[in-house]
């Protein structure tokens, strides 16, 4: 999960972009002085060209540090690293007037090749995940949920892992448009998923559902697991200045939990129809609170609870997912 949003993501792609170009042009100059023999610079051949070149800058410089979660951004690193110890070797050869070795040459061209591979490979996925990301808040979409909870419920099905998912609604959140304006709506909720992604796990996902609502992705959790994560989230996010308005006061959100697992026999669309009946419990005993979806819960017994039907109510949800 690459956790940025989108103008990160766009800036992260057009440094990318750039950090290539500066190093196909490296790649050029190369093979024009293997060609051509022409004298290169002794960082060509320094044992640590690979960090001191216009790419190696990038790739080492401190902004990328949220990249390192990749595997494709690991990877890159072996196949630049071998590539410059390629370049030296046979820029020495050259420089005490042997040929190149067809093997070496042959060699040069393969890691250079996998290194522009590597380097695509990654600027698919930043363009994937601006794509699907929401465009106020950064989440993933919508569209992107049930993909998602199908292949998380393929590995409960072969009992690879538990999974867990909950549903989360800011409480009041209409009050904040109305007071404040959507402006400062949408930075309460660009700040909520950033407060989110930042203490989630690294392979946790948040789902922009609609509005205020949104669906966290919880791999390898049970329920119990699941809880004390939620939990904390709650309790800090309630803590937590999600924007400021025009007279410098800080706004904070309290939110409303319903959690369930996924389990092998129930659709994606019925899991989080079970989500969402525990949020609305959640809401209907007070808001701010975590509460487990429980299959002892009828629809009459449930209605009851939650008190008549109103704004609040999301009855006859399932499928919309």
């Amino acid at each position: 999960m690459l956790r940025l949003d989108p103008p990160r993501l766009q800036q992260s792609l057009d440094e990318l972009q750039e950090a290539t170009r500066d190093h196909e042009a490296w790649f050029g100059n190369l093979m024009r002085s293997l060609v051509c023999r022409v004298t290169t610079g002794p960082g060509d051949v320094d044992p640590e060209g690979h960090r001191r070149c216009g790419f190696g800058r990038w790739y080492h410089g401190p902004g990328q540090q949220v990249l390192r979660e990749q595997p494709s951004f690991v990877a890159i690193e072996s196949e630049h690293v071998r590539l410059h110890r390629l370049a030296a070797r046979v820029l020495s050869e050259a420089a005490n007037g042997s040929d190149v070795r067809t093997s070496d040459y042959d060699e040069l061209v393969a890691c250079g090749s996998q290194l522009r591979l590597e380097l695509e490979t990654l600027r698919h996925e930043i363009e994937t995940a601006l794509r699907d990301r929401d465009a106020v808040t950064g989440a993933f979409g919508r569209v992107e949920i049930l993909p998602a909870l199908r292949e998380a419920g393929e590995l409960v099905r072969r009992e690879v892992q538990q999974v867990c998912i909950a549903f989360m609604d800011l409480d009041h959140f209409k009050e904040v448009n109305d007071v404040h304006g959507h402006r400062l709506g949408d930075q309460v909720l660009a700040g909520t998923v950033q407060y989110l992604t930042a203490h989630l796990r690294s392979y946790d996902r948040v789902f922009r559902y609609g509005g205020d609502e949104f669906l966290i992705l919880l791999p390898a959790a049970d329920i119990e697991v699941a809880s004390k994560l939620i939990e904390r989230l709650r309790a800090g996010l309630a803590a937590t200045t999600l924007a400021v308005d025009e007279a410098g006061r800080s706004l904070r959100m309290t939110a409303s939990f319903g959690i369930t697992p996924l389990e092998p026999d129930v659709s994606a669309e019925e899991s989080v129809d079970r989500a969402d009946k525990a949020l609305l419990l959640a809401k209907a005993a007070g808001r701010n609170r975590v509460i487990r979806w429980d299959p002892s819960v009828t629809t009459a017994r449930l209605e009851s609870y939650a008190g008549p039907p109103g704004p609040e109510s999301r009855a006859g949800r399932l499928g919309r997912a």
